[in-house]
């Protein structure tokens, strides 16, 4: 079994910062890529940014400047820096990985954390 684990949400207010964390534990033999997703209340989850096995990024448009993503690969983690947060980044913040885990290749996803940011 694959899990992932999050950590670092919370309260903020607008401007502040925060930093997400997403370590990939148990049967982990290859990890393609990790990243994150967001759900606001009442909207659909939304791409917020990823991570290739190579390292490559990629961003939604409206974190652009503002969010970072990185990887750990010896601690099979990933990390989301958020700076200059908007109360419209208000969400519960998904990890996901694309793992093989010497028995097949899934998508597996963390539990979920929260951020707030307040007006």
């Amino acid at each position: 079994q694959v899990q992932l684990v999050e950590s670092g949400g919370g309260l903020v207010q607008a401007g502040g910062s925060l930093r997400l964390s997403c370590a990939a534990s148990g049967r982990v033999f290859s990890i393609h890529a990790m990243g994150w997703y967001r759900q606001a209340p009442g909207k659909q989850r939304e791409l917020v940014a990823g991570i290739g096995s190579g390292g490559s990024t990629n961003y939604a448009d409206f974190v652009k400047g503002r969010f970072t993503i990185s990887r750990d690969t010896a601690k099979n983690t990933v990390y989301l820096q958020m700076s200059s947060l908007k109360p419209e980044d208000t969400a519960v913040y998904y990890c996901y990985a694309d793992i093989t885990d010497r028995i097949k290749r899934a998508d597996y996803w963390g539990q979920g954390t929260q951020v707030t940011v307040s007006s």
